[in-house]
């Protein structure tokens, strides 16, 4: 009876060994994944999508959170102390990848706090060629990579429409921060171009005065508005579309969240493609790649997006050739 205890005993101390580096494998394979979000804005409304698509394409890779993958998400809008110290806190939490979304503070916040963590970009306000983050789009060369929207080039195609749809029209007036510079140069070049007289009004030290800004703007008599906007205007989309309204001034805006709020016109990019691609790019980083082996993305679909119940409160009736090359047209 003994015996056969021994023996049992050497049987099962003989499978727990065996056991042991399976146990070991797979406590490997479940190594959890972190990764750090630094984003401008939580006020637009495509974040949510935007997030959600990004957590889908990483799922596609094998990482979902609760799983396998804690996601760490600080919204700049809305800590005082600045994308700068957001990013150093990510990076003490030892994320495996930093994503750096929107306005370039947080691209360059979390390039600087983590120069060797594999960054992925969603460049929206900023171009990352012209300031150093990358060597080009096929060779990022160096530890960031992702996806890159050119709205400065977008920007001058806004001015383009706005002339084409207005034709009488040329007093343009531009209303743009800090974080929007960059499309504003590109924007006032192309104005100078078609012959348009711009106004150029910059707003300075949120939270802003839009109030003020349309009086100065109608007090210059613009007939047309181009609002290049940042993740600091998103939130006041509703109150900047109700004051083009009040002034009359149709109004070109870069993203269709503010003609779904009331603006005239928009022309630009669909974040939720951009968003699925960054979930791409950090689920191949997390399984190994290499940020300078993944060349940087760019939109390829654009699209312009039209509010015909607004024209009718400007007492407008927009050209055929507008209506007619609008991906969509809200009645």
């Amino acid at each position: 009876m003994f015996g056969m205890r021994r023996r049992d005993f050497v049987a099962l101390l003989g499978g727990a060994a065996a056991a042991w580096p399976m146990a070991a494998q797979t406590q490997s394979a479940r190594k959890i994944a972190r990764v750090g979000i630094l984003t401008g804005a939580r006020t637009s409304p495509t974040t949510g999508p935007a997030h959600q698509a990004f957590f889908e394409a990483l799922r596609a890779f094998g990482f979902s959170e609760g799983d396998n993958l804690v996601a760490d998400i600080r919204w700049a809008d809305e800590d005082v102390r600045g994308p700068s110290v957001l990013a150093v806190e990510l990076v003490q939490s030892k994320v495996d990848v930093l994503v750096a979304e929107g306005i370039e503070a947080t691209l360059r916040a979390a390039v600087a706090a983590g120069p060797d963590i594999p960054t992925v970009m969603v460049a929206i306000n900023t171009d990352p060629i012209a300031r150093g983050y990358i060597k080009s789009l096929a060779q990022p060369g160096g530890n960031v990579t992702g996806v890159f929207a050119r709205q400065p080039e977008l920007a001058e195609k806004q001015v383009e429409l706005l002339a084409q749809t207005f034709p009488d029209r040329t007093r343009l007036a531009a209303l743009y921060e800090a974080g929007s510079s960059e499309q504003f140069i590109a924007a006032e070049q192309r104005a100078q171009l078609l012959g348009l007289q711009l106004r150029a009004l910059k707003l300075e030290n949120p939270p802003y005065d839009f109030d003020a800004a349309f009086r100065t703007i109608a007090d210059d008599q613009a007939q047309m508005l181009h609002v290049l906007s940042t993740p600091l205007f998103s939130a006041q989309r509703g109150r900047i579309a109700e004051l083009a309204i009040r002034h009359r001034l149709p109004t070109m805006f870069i993203f269709r969240s503010y003609v779904e709020a009331g603006g005239l016109m928009s022309y630009g990019i669909n974040r939720i493609p951009l968003y699925r691609a960054a979930g791409a790019y950090v689920g191949k980083i997390l399984k190994g790649a290499k940020p300078s082996d993944l060349p940087v993305e760019q939109p390829t679909k654009f699209e312009l997006v039209l509010n015909l119940k607004t024209a009718k409160a400007l007492g407008l009736e927009l050209p055929t050739s507008i209506l007619l090359r609008a991906d969509e047209v809200i009645e």
